[in-house]
């Protein structure tokens, strides 16, 4: 085994906390804006290294995950008015209860907020290989592949093409 793969499960499992935190934030909170949201995700973060779970670049890195797909989400669910389970793009059964909340409640406060931001490639934001994701179906930029997650990950290099570079998969998918 390598040194690597601790880390890496230091990083899932730091993903998850700070989703936790974030979530226990805004049930407190009073107002729910995409400013709050961000402060919310960098007092996980300095939680998460004062109580040395990670480095501080470490925190940085699982922070910036964590915006983006609680960012996607919301703006997600505020273009198309869907329910996360399309966002997520496969059957919501699979992931576990409490991840599933936690990602709704998050995502739920911040739609209006993403509404504002025009600035977003149709697309969304980028996926890349050695970066964390929580739950749903990236789509290989380069192939098409999809790789689905039912928990938190590290995202691999496409396992059809070997291409590093995603975006999340938000339209349903054509059955033959």
């Amino acid at each position: 085994m390598t040194d690597e793969h601790p880390t890496r499960e230091k990083w899932l499992h730091a993903y998850d906390n700070m989703m936790d935190r974030v979530k226990t934030a805004f049930e407190e909170a009073e107002e729910s804006t995409l400013p709050v949201l961000r402060k919310f995700i960098q007092k996980a973060r300095d939680t998460t290294v004062e109580l040395e779970e990670l480095t501080r670049d470490e925190a940085e890195k699982v922070s910036m995950y964590l915006q983006r797909d609680i960012e996607d989400a919301g703006k997600h669910l505020a273009e198309t008015g869907h329910e996360l389970g399309d966002w997520l793009r496969f059957d919501v059964d699979l992931v576990e209860d409490r991840l599933l909340d936690i990602l709704y409640r998050v995502a739920d406060h911040t739609k209006l907020e993403i509404q504002q931001f025009e600035h977003d490639i149709e697309e969304g934001p980028a996926w890349n290989t050695g970066e964390i994701t929580g739950p749903g179906t990236l789509v290989c930029e380069t192939c098409g592949a999809l790789m689905r997650f039912h928990a938190t990950g590290e995202i691999p290099a496409c396992p059809d093409c070997g291409h590093t570079v995603f975006h999340r998969q938000t339209k349903p998918e054509a059955h033959a």
